[in-house]
C-alpha cells in the first residue's frame, strides 16, 4: 500500500494576475508533490483561487461586468500561468463552486448550533486593499500595510469564539514540534499572538454582497478566512457536515505550504475552526519566505514586480523554476533581479549541467563513434563517481524531509560539478591515446553516463523538462529513484541527438533586451 500525502498552498485571490512572487509558491509546492510521487506516495496536490470580497466586487463593477465573469477570467489565466510552470496539481478548487459554498453555509450553521459565533458590533479600521480589520499599529503616515488609507467601519457582524481554544491550541503547538515551521514562525506565534488572550474574529461583513450568504441571516456573508481556509477541506469532498472518501484517505493534510504573511490565519484561525469543528488538525503549516523583487517585497500597489509571462519571453521555464527553487532560502526572503537569473542560468544549467551532458555524449561519439560498453574497473581515478552517485538521492530525501528544497536541489548541482571535475582529472583526450588501455576509457565514459542518469532522475521534481530532455537523449529507461539503489544501471548504447539543454547569455546583451521589451 503507497502511503497518503495531502500538499495544499494558500488559494489565490482571484483580484488580479498573480506576480512570479505568488507564483513561487506554487512551483515550491509542485517540487516536494513531484518528489514524494517519485518516492512513491500516493500525492494529492491541491490548488485554488479566493473568489469572493468587496475587492472583487468592486473590479467587477469597474469593469462594468459581474463578479462571477471576473473571477471566471482572472482564474482561467491563474490556471494558465500555473500551466506554463509545469504545475501539476491534482485538484484546484474555487471558492465559487457550488459544493464548497454549500459546504461553507453547513459550517457556520454548525458553529451558531454549538454557540461558537454570535452576533456583536464591529468598530475599528478597515482597509480595502488587505481585505481585514487592522489595528492602530498597522497604521503608519495614516496608511495601511498595503498603502491603502483605512476607513472607520462601525458594523454588525458575526464573531468566532477565538479564546474558548486559545489554551488548546498553544499545547498543541508545545507538543508538536513540526506543526509550525520553521521553528522561527512557530516562535512568532506563541510570543507575538497567543501570549495574550486572543480577540474574537470578525467572520461576516453587510457592507458588500459577493460573498457565501449566511443561510439563517442572509443580511450577512461569509467574510473572508472561514470561506478561504475552508477549501482545505471541501476540495476533499467535505460538505460542512459529514466526512468524504477522499478526506477519509487523504486529512489530515500532510503540509499547508503558504506564505509567512498569512501565518498567522493558518495557524490560530484555521485550527480554532477545526477544533470547533471536531476534525483533526494538519500535520505541518510551512510559512515559507518571500521572494523580493531587488530587494524589495513585490508589491503590485508599488508596481514592484515581475510576471512570469514576461520571464517567459526571455527564458525557459526550467530556468525561472530552477531559479527561485535553488535561490530563495529555508527561512530567509530570496531576492530576484534579471543580473542574478542570468547568472545562475550560465554558471549552474550552462556550464554545469548542460555542459556535462553535451561535453560526454560529445566524447561518446568522437571516440567510440556514438557507442560505449558498460565497463566498471576499480576506480582507477582519485574521484569516485560511484560513491558521489549513490550519496545523491538519500542525501536529498533527508532534505526534503523538512522540505529543505533548496539543499535537495544543490545535492544534484553537487554531483554534476565533481562529473565535470571528473573529466578534468581523467582526461579522455588523452586515454583514447593509449591503446594498450581501451577499457580505462570506457570505464570513464560509462561512468559518467551512468552518472548523468542519477543526475536526470534527480532533476524530475525541480526542472522536469530539462530532466525528461536528458532522458530522452541517452534513452534511459528506468527514471525512478529505485533505480538510484545501485550505481551501473544504464545498458542502453544507442543516443538520440544531443541537444542543447541552456543557452550560455551575454549578461549585458540579455539586461538589454529585458529593458527593451519592458
Amino acid at each position: 500500500m503507497k502511503k497518503n500525502f495531502y500538499i495544499s498552498t494558500a488559494i489565490a485571490y482571484s483580484s488580479a494576475i498573480p506576480h512570479l512572487g505568488n507564483v513561487y509558491e506554487a512551483i515550491l509546492a509542485d517540487s516536494i508533490a513531484r518528489f514524494r510521487r517519485l518516492e512513491g506516495y500516493n500525492v494529492y496536490f491541491q490548488t485554488g483561487t479566493d473568489e469572493h470580497g468587496q475587492k472583487i466586487e468592486q473590479k467587477a463593477m469597474d469593469n462594468e461586468i459581474t463578479p462571477q465573469v471576473y473571477v471566471d477570467q482572472i482564474t482561467n489565466e491563474i490556471k494558465r500561468i500555473y500551466n506554463t510552470m509545469n504545475i501539476s496539481y491534482d485538484k484546484f478548487v474555487r471558492t465559487t463552486d457550488s459544493n464548497h459554498v454549500k459546504a461553507v453555509q453547513n459550517i457556520i450553521d454548525r458553529l451558531l448550533a454549538q454557540d461558537d459565533i454570535y452576533l456583536g458590533k464591529y468598530e475599528g479600521w478597515y482597509s480595502v486593499a488587505d481585505e481585514s480589520y487592522i489595528s492602530e499599529n498597522d497604521i503608519v503616515d495614516g496608511k495601511g500595510p498595503s498603502g491603502d488609507t483605512p476607513v472607520w467601519t462601525v458594523e454588525d457582524v458575526y464573531f468566532l469564539r477565538l479564546s474558548k481554544y486559545q489554551d488548546r491550541l498553544i499545547e498543541h503547538i508545545k507538543n508538536n514540534d513540526s506543526f509550525i515551521m520553521p521553528e522561527s514562525r512557530k516562535n512568532e506565534m506563541l510570543n507575538n499572538f497567543l501570549k495574550d488572550k486572543l480577540p474574537d474574529l470578525s467572520i461576516s461583513r453587510t457592507s458588500f454582497k459577493w460573498g457565501i450568504p449566511f443561510n439563517f441571516d442572509k443580511n450577512h456573508v461569509t467574510y473572508v478566512w472561514i470561506d478561504a481556509l475552508s477549501n482545505y477541506l471541501t476540495g476533499l469532498g467535505f460538505n460542512g457536515i459529514n466526512s468524504s472518501v477522499m478526506m477519509d484517505e487523504f486529512w489530515p493534510a500532510d503540509i499547508h505550504l503558504i506564505g509567512k504573511d498569512i501565518l498567522r490565519f493558518h495557524t490560530i484561525y484555521w485550527p480554532i475552526l477545526l477544533m470547533a469543528l471536531n476534525i483533526e488538525l494538519p500535520k505541518t503549516v510551512f510559512g515559507h519566505p518571500w521572494l523580493l523583487f531587488d530587494k524589495s517585497k513585490m508589491s503590485k500597489s508599488t508596481n514592484n514586480v515581475v510576471y512570469t509571462d514576461e520571464l517567459l519571453k526571455h527564458f525557459k521555464t526550467d530556468v525561472i523554476r530552477y531559479y527561485v527553487l535553488h535561490e530563495i532560502p529555508y527561512g530567509q526572503d530570496g531576492n530576484y533581479t534579471h543580473e542574478l537569473i542570468i547568472e545562475r542560468n550560465n554558471s549552474d544549467l550552462a556550464n554545469t549541467i548542460g555542459n556535462l551532458v553535451n561535453r560526454t555524449i560529445g566524447m561518446v561519439n568522437k571516440y567510440r563513434g556514438g557507442k560505449f560498453k558498460k565497463v566498471m574497473l576499480d576506480e582507477p581515478f582519485e574521484l569516485n563517481l560511484k560513491e558521489k552517485s549513490l550519496e545523491m538521492l538519500p542525501r536529498m530525501i533527508k532534505h526534503m524531509e523538512t522540505y529543505h528544497v533548496s539543499d535537495a536541489l544543490e545535492e544534484v548541482l553537487i554531483l554534476s560539478r565533481a562529473a565535470n571535475k571528473y573529466i578534468d582529472v581523467s582526461k579522455p583526450w588523452e586515454l583514447v591515446k593509449d591503446t594498450d588501455k581501451p577499457e580505462v576509457l570506457d570505464h570513464v565514459l560509462y561512468t559518467l553516463l551512468e552518472t548523468i542518469r542519477f543526475v536526470a532522475v534527480g532533476l524530475k521534481a525541480f526542472i522536469p523538462e530539462t530532466a525528461d530532455k536528458i532522458i530522452k537523449m541517452l534513452n534511459i529507461k528506468d527514471e525512478s529513484f529505485e533505480s538510484l539503489e545501485a550505481f551501473g544501471q544504464y545498458s542502453e548504447t544507442l543516443f538520440n541527438e544531443a541537444e542543447v539543454l541552456f543557452e550560455r547569455y551575454d549578461i549585458i546583451k540579455k539586461i538589454e533586451e529585458i529593458a527593451s521589451d519592458s
